[in-house]
């Protein structure tokens, strides 16, 4: 009778034990009988033990205080932060321009601002280096710069204007040097109609480049395409309020207003001015 009674107060305490544990949300300590027992694993029964990797083993880690010292920034973070691209100004900008000028890409003032006329002549630069032109300056854009790139002429005699389609990229060029790079936008071959003919395309000859005329004269600054752009008419290049970097026009070459506004001012493309386009 006694230690039936003994066994039945252990078993009340157990109880007792359990239902303080559960009723504050916590698991119940384990209780020992005696300094034998083990500690059962962390790991539930049946996990097979971690690979081992062939090193020396190392100690668990530890947590440990967030260091006072920041990590250094990786190198595409870095290169976002130093990027240059429209609506930067200061030092570096200024730099940037007068590096794009003296190669011969038109940025208008060298003012230190990045603004229009400076993406433009970026847009320029990626094309003639062969990148994807979106205007900003980072590593590649930078690297291309300092390469001096530029488009050749395909011309080797006189003064002409050439036009080059794949690359979108309008050249003065003299005696077969390049003297002045513009982005442009030509014809989107998506057809529109002029006067009832279709004007949707900037010609070119089928086996090189062909020839025409500079039409702009007194409509310098004229958003619409006319006639002379027809196949055997001659071309047409006028200012534009946009000139993204890929085809967007109906057919006539598009640059900037400001920069038409240049090449009429110190009468780069006088009329019957000869042009290649390719």
């Amino acid at each position: 009778m006694k230690s039936r009674h003994i066994t039945a107060s252990v078993t009340c305490a157990a109880l007792l034990v359990l239902a303080a544990g559960c009723a504050d949300g916590r698991e119940p300590e384990p209780t020992s009988p005696g300094p034998s027992h083990t500690v059962p694993s962390a790991s539930p029964p049946g996990t097979p033990a971690a690979p081992t990797t062939g090193e020396a083993s190392t100690p668990a880690p530890t947590t440990a205080a967030p260091s006072a010292t920041p990590s250094p920034p990786s190198t595409a973070d870095a290169d976002v932060r130093d990027a240059l691209r429209r609506g930067d100004t200061g030092d570096r900008v200024q730099a940037l321009q007068k590096r794009l000028d003296r190669l011969g890409y038109w940025v208008g003032e060298t003012d230190g601002t990045f603004g229009l006329l400076t993406e433009q002549a970026v847009y320029a630069l990626q094309k003639a280096a062969g990148l994807r032109p979106d205007g900003i300056v980072g590593a590649k854009t930078r690297a291309a710069l300092d390469d001096g790139r530029r488009p050749d002429a395909r011309s080797t005699g006189g003064h002409l204007a050439e036009v080059d389609l794949d690359r979108q990229l309008l050249m003065i060029v003299d005696d077969g040097e390049v003297s002045r790079i513009f982005n442009t936008s030509t014809g989107t071959f998506e057809r529109y109609t002029h006067q009832g003919r279709p004007t949707w395309r900037t010609p070119r000859a089928a086996g090189g480049p062909s020839t025409g005329r500079s039409t702009a004269g007194a409509t310098a600054r004229s958003a619409g395409c006319t006639a002379e752009v027809l196949p055997g008419a001659g071309i047409a290049i006028h200012g534009y309020t946009s000139v993204p970097p890929y085809p967007a026009s109906h057919g006539c070459v598009r640059v900037t207003l400001p920069a038409m506004d240049w090449l009429w001012a110190q009468d780069v493309l006088p009329k019957k001015t000869r042009f290649w386009v390719y």
